[in-house]
């Protein structure tokens, strides 16, 4: 039957999962670091996921589908509520998945006397730090390397003052809680300063993919030709990538 249905377009979206978290019926499933339509029969059509979506990447489409199935999507409701322990979530974003990162006695200990000698001061150079809060124009920018973080960047790495934030102006954000569009302000801060660098340190989790994307976007926007690069973080506290 010919029905409206959502379509995803793969280029656009991030992997944030806030399409999957506002689908009640389970149809949107994370993966691959994208989202995607688990079976047609799971969508209303009704569309709750398109205005979760920050990217604008979700539409509606008039196509040949499968029928909504009520019966079914309970069926699979009830199932992923009984699977909810499973490692791998089925629907929300991989980001938001529970787990326990352990640190040996050892460690801790070398930390611990680490720490005893020598506190650590913090390197902020300027405040405030949220990008929605930032302001364009500051005298802090003259010059400035810019460091544009992930909220979480800075808990899962212990090092991160001295080796991300020493000397550079720090603006941090989280593209799934926040709802603003981070390139236009970004955009104008790089448009209107001296900004020297930029250094762009994001999670593993795929919903960092919309700060990313955000400098990148702002850097093509602003017209300047900037020296810039990613440093990419696991929960675990390790870096996986630099590029």
């Amino acid at each position: 039957m010919v029905r409206r249905i959502i379509t995803i377009d793969q280029e656009k979206c991030n992997g944030c999962g806030l399409c999957a978290t506002a689908c009640h019926e389970g149809a949107i499933i994370i993966k691959d670091q994208k989202a995607v339509l688990l079976r047609e029969d799971y969508c209303d059509g009704l569309g709750d996921c398109l205005p979760a979506c920050p990217m604008d990447a979700i539409s509606f489409e008039e196509r040949e589908a499968a029928p909504y199935d009520e019966e079914a999507v309970k069926e699979h409701l009830k199932k992923r509520k009984m699977e909810k322990n499973e490692s791998t979530p089925i629907g929300g974003c991989p980001g938001s998945q529970a787990s326990v990162i352990e640190h040996t006695k050892q460690v801790r200990e070398e930390k611990e006397s680490h720490e005893d000698s020598c506190p650590m001061q913090s390197e902020l150079m300027q405040w405030p730090v949220q990008i929605k809060l930032a302001p364009v124009k500051a005298p802090y920018y003259a010059d400035a390397k810019l460091l544009i973080a992930a909220d979480c960047t800075a808990y899962a790495y212990g090092n991160f003052h001295k080796e991300f934030m020493r000397d550079h102006v720090t603006l941090i954000g989280c593209p799934k809680l926040d709802s603003v569009d981070y390139s236009e302000k970004l955009t104008e801060i790089i448009r209107q300063n001296n900004i020297k660098s930029v250094h762009v340190v994001r999670m593993t989790v795929p919903c960092c993919g919309g700060i990313e994307n955000a400098v990148k976007k702002a850097l093509m926007d602003s017209k300047k030709m900037i020296p810039w690069q990613i440093t990419v973080i696991s929960p675990k506290g390790e870096i996986v990538d630099r590029s």
